[in-house]
């Protein structure tokens, strides 16, 4: 079983995409898996049922018994996040602004305080229109730990495609540098790198990469719009080639993206003909990467 982990250093280049045409492409020899649980969409092109879903619990969320309360102000006074509030005559925890430490339970003198499990959101098992099965999840409103949430996604993941004796573990990540992508890379075979020629786009290509570089993973990467800006594009290349990143491929600025979404496929699923070519082209490149098979440019 091999991790495909794909990511990008900013939204919009066209990663979740990218993501479920690899799908479709794999078929039934892959599970999917949307880390991107703060704003996960890869249902949406899939057409996943749902058909499991389960609540997932991390951290912990202050309560106060009011029957037991005495409105001393002790928690108040000690909550570093503002997160006591003096509300009609009692003492109420704001659930956004908790972040679970702990301390006002500690110095609660009638014990009015617990510190419960925190709902952070659910996790999801789908079956997708491919016939294959997707993990995925939606974190809460405001709600924090979604490092953990990826984790438990890729963990479920992981545990179906060892089951069914799956050569892939397909993972959409999080845009950007933050907590979820670190998770999503941890055990990675190979990292996909969706970027677009722009300075934006160059310029978090690079922080992205900073991140992968430090987990030592081989990785490639896909310029998508590559016709837009020439110049950025050579830039690209030039700082693929000197990180040795392996240049998947390149794709053209294409309506054909957007109209894709519009209609809920997937772009190997839409009528651009040339540009299904170019995405089949990089699935077949990374598919000989990660099975170490010479690579045919």
């Amino acid at each position: 079983m091999k991790e495909i982990v794909v990511i990008s250093g900013k939204g919009g280049t066209g990663k979740t995409s990218m993501v479920a045409s690899f799908a479709c492409l794999a078929k039934k020899d892959a599970v999917l898996a949307d880390c991107d649980v703060d704003a996960a969409d890869l249902h949406l092109l899939l057409e996943s049922d749902f058909s499991f879903e389960e609540d997932f619990y991390s951290g912990e969320l202050a309560f106060i018994d009011k029957s037991i309360c005495r409105n001393c102000g002790r928690c108040a006074k000690v909550c570093r996040f503002d997160a006591i509030d003096f509300c009609e005559l009692k003492y109420t925890v704001d659930e956004i602004s908790c972040e679970g430490c702990g301390y006002c339970a500690r110095v609660c003198i009638p014990n009015a305080i617990t510190m419960n499990k925190r709902n952070v959101g659910k996790w999801y098992i789908s079956t997708i229109k491919t016939g294959a099965q997707m993990v995925h999840a939606k974190l809460g409103i405001g709600a924090e730990n979604s490092g953990k949430l990826v984790a438990k996604v890729k963990s479920e993941a992981k545990k179906i495609a060892q089951r069914n004796n799956l050569k892939y573990v397909i993972i959409d990540g999080s845009p950007g540098i933050g907590c979820p992508v670190v998770s999503s890379l941890s055990g990675a075979n190979f990292v996909v790198l969706v970027t677009e020629p722009t300075q934006s786009g160059l310029h978090d290509l690079k922080r992205v990469y900073g991140v992968v570089e430090k987990f030592n993973l081989k990785a490639g990467c896909i310029i998508n719009k590559c016709d837009i800006n020439d110049i950025v594009a050579e830039e690209i290349e030039f700082f693929l080639r000197e990180k040795k990143i392996e240049h998947i491929g390149s794709l053209p600025h294409s309506p054909s993206f957007t109209q894709a979404m519009i209609e809920g496929l997937s772009v190997v699923e839409y009528t651009d003909i040339e540009l299904k070519k170019a995405v089949c082209l990089c699935w077949d490149k990374i598919e000989k990467i990660i099975n170490k098979k010479e690579c045919v440019e």
